[in-house]
């Protein structure tokens, strides 16, 4: 083999450029941990003109995809596009044509990630993607290799920096959602259209990813339940705050037996527990498994820089493979089977944020609601909001979903408005 690793880069936006920079930077410690030169040779663009801000010195800049999937010479693919279709079809032409692949396209990977994994089984050729999920923090890697020999059974963390700075800053700064958003649009963290962070759909699909990995498993995007942000309201964090929780939009997937739930939902946090100090655009992912108990990993979960070291951190493991066995092949076995929790299995504590006319007998007829479902209270707090208005703050114990929702039901018939409603994580004693 030429001691000359070539790759060709489609896409230099904000990822793609951190990879070009990092292989140009880091070339001479690259080679001495590979024991080959790993150079960018193509990189393919939509905008030929446009000004970069990494140095492209030496490398080939082209808007024609081709002159790197057809280049007999390079060796290894990276696809830092976006989108789904157009990427996927890429990636296809590279596998068939014996080229590994690495990717930082979660929503790629989530919806097509078993078919291309299985391509490239097919093609004896890698295909990693680490960057898909939280940027610089190697969790998928700590899933395949570090935590290889345990049975995983529930990973949870904050995989969205965007939603996890603005519920940073509505609760450090009494910011509304409105203003939140504003400002993270502002500092870059979060799209003119913030659809798929604000409404959880970014974090489902790396849930989606998580829960394949961790659980050997091929699940679908749809098995996520989610609910996103946009409802949040300050009182809520104030509230959480003052009966000692942190609000975090936690991605979950938990697994008993076959069963699983995977879900993606705002979530008070006891503020003793690890997720509730991870703050602003950082994220983490906590992983609980049979033999090591609790596991945490933590860091920036986007970026030019800590994602394209994930992506750089990929092609080092390609590079150190291609005289072995490829790792899809070793890995990728027959998935599991499952089937999904009912509503009746899923069970948590709840907080329930509620509205009421401030007249004798309202607060009965509340907790009346959650008597008749068989649903206990740890505690009631009763606030006067007007004249006319009380609001009504309940935390239960353990219940499920099932009977949840059915207590939901008879309150809309009594309250004035169901201001909020939240999981709470169980509480335990962190280290």
């Amino acid at each position: 083999m030429n001691n000359v690793i070539n790759v060709g880069v489609l896409g230099l936006g904000t990822v793609g450029s951190g990879v070009v920079h990092i292989l140009k930077e880091h070339c001479k410690k690259i080679a001495l941990d590979t024991g080959y030169e790993v150079k960018v040779k193509t990189v393919v663009v939509r905008d030929l003109e446009k000004e970069r801000d990494v140095c492209i010195d030496g490398i080939v800049v082209t808007s024609h995809v081709d002159e790197v999937l057809n280049d007999s010479n390079i060796d290894i693919v990276v696809e830092v596009m976006g989108g789904i279709e157009e990427a996927k079809q890429h990636i296809v032409k590279a596998l068939r044509n014996k080229k590994h692949v690495v990717t930082a396209n979660k929503d790629l990977m989530a919806v097509y990630g078993a078919e291309l994994l299985q391509l490239a089984n097919d093609n004896d050729c890698d295909l990693c993607y680490e960057a898909s999920v939280a940027g610089g923090i190697p969790v998928l890697r700590g899933l395949t290799d570090g935590l290889a020999s345990d049975q995983i059974e529930k990973i949870m963390g904050i995989v969205n920096g965007t939603t996890n700075y603005m519920l940073t800053k509505m609760s450090q700064k009494g910011w509304s959602y409105e203003e939140a958003l504003q400002e993270a649009q502002k500092l870059g963290f979060a799209e003119s259209d913030p659809t798929a962070d604000v409404d959880g759909l970014d974090a489902a699909r790396k849930v989606a990813i998580l829960a394949n990995l961790g659980f050997s498993m091929n699940v679908s995007l749809d098995d996520v339940q989610v609910r996103g942000i946009r409802k949040v309201e300050k009182e809520d964090l104030q509230m959480a705050e003052k009966l000692g929780f942190t609000m975090k939009l936690i991605g979950k997937a938990e697994k008993q037996g076959s069963a699983i739930h995977l879900s993606v939902e705002p979530t008070l946090l006891p503020s003793h527990h690890p997720l509730s100090n991870v703050n602003n655009e950082f994220n983490a992912v906590y992983v609980h498994g049979q033999a090591v108990g609790e596991v945490m990993f933590y860091g920036p979960g986007a970026g030019k820089l800590p994602t394209g070291s994930a992506v750089v951190s990929d092609i080092i493991s390609i590079v150190k493979n291609m005289n072995q066995v490829p790792k899809n092949k070793s890995a990728l076995k027959e998935p599991e089977p499952y089937e999904l929790q009912g509503d009746e299995e899923v069970v948590s504590k709840y907080f329930l944020r509620i509205s009421l006319r401030d007249e004798p007998g309202m607060l009965q007829k509340i907790t009346e609601c959650f008597v008749n479902y068989s649903v206990s209270l740890k505690e009631v707090i009763q606030l006067p909001l007007n004249r006319e208005l009380a609001e009504v703050v309940v935390v239960t114990h353990q219940t499920s979903k099932y009977q949840f929702e059915r207590v939901l039901g008879a309150i809309e018939d009594v309250a004035s408005e169901i201001n909020s409603y939240y999981i709470i994580e169980e509480e335990k004693q962190y280290v």
